[in-house]
Formats: structure tokens, sequence, C-alpha cells
């Protein structure tokens, strides 16, 4: 029976891993290269990963610096980052992109913690329809005589901690990226 929790308990870390990809692509004013993570550049007709082929470093906490393996590559990166949802003008000198961060505005702050918020409380939700999808199931094994009472309430209150710390873990990413995006 437990052999179920572990199915319901993978699910729940996926929810709260999937929410600090999301974090990790919201830009705080500091240069992060994981938000260059989703990134593709066109490689001799392929998608390929930013990373496979350039090297990426920060130099500066606001600047990140794009080192094409080729320096054929540069149009097609700047490109890439252009047509992406970062927001971000590339400039290069023939040789290194670099990507420069402006501050963020106090307003500007106050909204992107009004969505880390949101996400978070979306990722909430999907913890709790596991809950909801795992007693469900434990009720009708229980219905079918597959499982006693006891091991039906057991299985519940199992499910029960499971989302209560998961609960945990998300309110606690919310806060630290909270606090990440809102500290100047």
């Amino acid at each position: 029976m437990d052999s179920n929790i572990g199915i319901f308990e993978d699910k729940m870390k996926k929810s709260l891993s999937n929410l600090k990809e999301e974090y990790a692509s919201i830009r705080a004013g500091r240069a992060n290269p994981h938000l260059l993570d989703k990134i593709k550049v066109d490689y001799y007709g392929q998608p390929s990963p930013l990373q496979t082929v350039a090297n990426i470093s920060v130099p500066e906490p606001r600047v990140i610096q794009i080192q094409p393996w080729e320096s054929s590559l540069i149009k097609e990166i700047e490109k890439a980052i252009m047509v992406s949802d970062l927001g971000l003008t590339p400039n290069n000198d023939g040789k290194i992109i670099r990507l420069t961060f402006p501050e963020l505005t106090e307003e500007r702050r106050k909204e992107l913690v009004k969505d880390v918020k949101k996400k978070g409380e979306n990722a909430k939700v999907a913890v709790r329809n596991i809950r909801r999808d795992a007693n469900d199931l434990f009720k009708k094994q229980s219905k079918a005589n597959e499982i006693s009472e006891d091991e039906l309430k057991n299985l519940e209150d199992k499910v029960q901690k499971l989302t209560d710390k998961y609960i945990a873990e998300i309110d606690k990413a919310v806060e630290d990226k909270s606090k990440e995006i809102l500290t100047v």
C-alpha cells in the first residue's frame, strides 16, 4: 500500500521543483545564468541550448557574459535572446555578448513579488489536488475491501503529513524568492 504513497509524493516533489524552475527564470535585478536555460540557438539547423554553444559567465553582479565557441554564432545568439521573454538587449564587441540588467524599480519589485506569490499559490493548489486524488484512491480501495478502515485512516494521515511538508517547502520558496527580489 505504501508504494502508492510514493507515487503521490513524487507528484508533490515535481510540483515543488516546477515552482523552483519557474522562480529561477524570474529576474531579481541580478545576473543569473539560469535565466538563459530555456534559450535555444540555431546551431547548424539544430535548436541547441545556449550553454552547449557558448561559455556563460557573470563577471559583475548585473552582467551576464556570453562567449560563443564560434564567432559566427553571435548573430544567432542575439536573435534568440531578442525573441525570448527576457526583455534584455544584448550588446556585442564581435567576440563576446553582454547582457546588462537594469536596476529594478520599487514598483517592478512589488509586481514580481505578487507574481512569485501567485505561482506559489498555484503550486499549493497542485499539491492539494494530489492529496485529493490520493484520498479518493484510498477510499475506493476501502469500499472495495482492499484495505481496512484502519489502513485507510493511516494512509490518509500519511498523505496529509506529506501535503503539510510540501506546502511548508512551497511557503519557504515563496518567502526566499520574495526576499531576493525585495533586496536592493
